[in-house]
């Protein structure tokens, strides 16, 4: 299949270049097929990008047994010329001159010609992204990824790969996958004798890594997966999802906040400038937003940005339409408070910065007032919260009686003798890449944008 052809390539052929063609090759997978006196029609797809094409084959005897071993799902060669068509939507047609079946589907394909639901597909992961949906979303994922990769390095960050195995918790949450060598129905575990002479678990952030790399780098990102034991089965959770992680020395909460805001719209002009079929199925099929809102919010100047107790004076003042009550200082906002910022009362993505210290991660930077710490979350229309971020602290004392506090000493004596050997001010964030994806495409469950949950129970695919 040397000389096959993508139907992405054939879709930006000029149309007067059409009879000049020679002969073309498609091969993909029949999302549908009907009949009619004088011929057949099956749509095409490859995968290559979201429109299909419509191949067309002459009401002859020699098609017919062919035909009648293809359905819904069916991979097959196409041979045959390029012509213009006069069906509405479509600007060509393939007329097809041979036809070879490549892989037949059993009576039982569960992907037919009619609407299946999300949960429904959930459950048939291994064949969603034959759907019209499911290769949009991956599509998608991969332009976010891209986009992500060209960013930071049009920024000057430098790519780094931080490690997935560590023997400390880095987020001092204790939501930690274990990993050991051992056979643990031992109940006389001696971790002295484990692979890596000590606990390990599957780390949580690859921030605390990526800070002794800016520490000689000067910016640096890592984008990977990232693990979580956490036993919540909403909606915005993953057990394994990927993260993306920015870190620069010699920079404070306000240059994070500006790198964050800088990368998010980018995002959304490349999803809308080299994606746009995919954008717009998502816009119109799940009307979660409108093109004109993402433009908006791509070309806005300035973040919009207030302080976590102008959060609490402002959420108070609209108490009454919460079904959670309004938290007090010390208390972290809820997802219902998170959304309301950001779609009702700002209508655009809006970050909260200074949250209590108590209520956020040891490394954040201690402000003057002795109570709150010099972080940033950012949360958008209708999911609440994307990012998280925050100016490390760099002082050792300060960092060392955070420390203390979730006795991380031992473990991780390293990340504060950083503080004693040229510290400087640093600063960075984490975002989800599935979560953006949530919020590009108006996909409601987190499990929808990856092509393998894992879930607490579930790691079947």
């Amino acid at each position: 299949m040397q000389n096959r052809h993508m139907i992405v390539d054939l879709l930006h052929i000029p149309l007067e270049k059409l009879e000049s063609l020679p002969v073309t090759v498609v091969a993909g997978w029949v999302r549908s097929k009907r009949s009619a006196k004088r011929c057949s029609f099956m749509s095409l797809s490859d995968g290559s990008c979201h429109r299909t094409l419509q191949c067309v084959i002459d009401a002859e005897p020699k098609w017919d047994a062919i035909l009648e071993k293809i359905h819904s799902g069916t991979a097959i060669t196409v041979t045959g010329k390029l012509v213009p068509s006069p069906a509405r939507g479509q600007t060509l047609e393939l007329i097809v001159k041979d036809l070879v079946i490549v892989g037949e589907v059993g009576e039982d394909y569960p992907l037919q010609k009619k609407s299946h639901s999300l949960e429904f597909l959930r459950e048939i992961a291994h064949l969603r992204p034959r759907t019209q949906t499911f290769s949009a979303i991956f599509r998608l994922r991969h332009a976010l990824s891209l986009a992500t990769h060209e960013f930071f390095s049009q920024e000057g960050f430098f790519y780094v790969h931080t490690p997935l195995m560590t023997q400390s918790d880095g987020e001092g949450a204790g939501d930690i996958f274990q990993v050991t060598s051992l056979d643990l129905e031992d109940h006389k575990v001696d971790y002295s004798e484990d692979f890596f002479h000590t606990k390990a678990y599957l780390n949580v952030t690859g921030q605390l890594e990526a800070e002794f790399l800016a520490h000689g780098l000067g910016k640096v990102y890592t984008f990977g997966p990232t693990f979580r034991a956490e036993n919540s089965n909403t909606r915005h959770h993953l057990a394994e999802f990927w993260m993306i992680e920015p870190e620069m020395a010699f920079a404070d909460l306000r240059d994070c906040i500006d790198l964050a805001h800088k990368h998010f719209t980018y995002l959304i002009r490349y999803g809308l400038e080299k994606f746009p079929d995919e954008m717009d199925f998502f816009i119109h099929s799940h009307k979660h937003t409108t093109l004109e809102a993402l433009h908006g919010f791509a070309t806005q100047d300035a973040p919009t940005t207030i302080t976590y107790k102008e959060a609490l004076k402002l959420l108070k003042t609209h108490a009454a339409r919460f079904s959670v009550p309004v938290p007090v200082f010390g208390e972290d906002l809820s997802k219902e408070h998170e959304v309301f910022l950001a779609e009702t009362y700002f209508k655009a993505p809006v970050f909260v910065t200074d949250y209590p210290k108590d209520i956020k991660a040891f490394y954040m930077r201690s402000n003057d007032d002795g109570e709150t710490v010099a972080c940033m979350d950012f949360f958008v229309p209708r999911g609440g919260e994307l990012m998280g971020g925050s100016q490390r602290e760099e002082r050792y004392d300060y960092l060392k009686v955070a420390m203390d506090k979730l006795s991380l000493g031992e473990d991780l004596s390293w990340y504060l003798d950083l503080r004693r050997h040229g510290s400087v001010p640093h600063s960075g964030y984490g975002m989800g890449l599935e979560r953006m994806l949530m919020y590009l495409t108006g996909i409601e469950n987190i499990r929808d944008t990856i092509p393998a949950p894992r879930t607490p129970g579930g790691i079947r695919f």
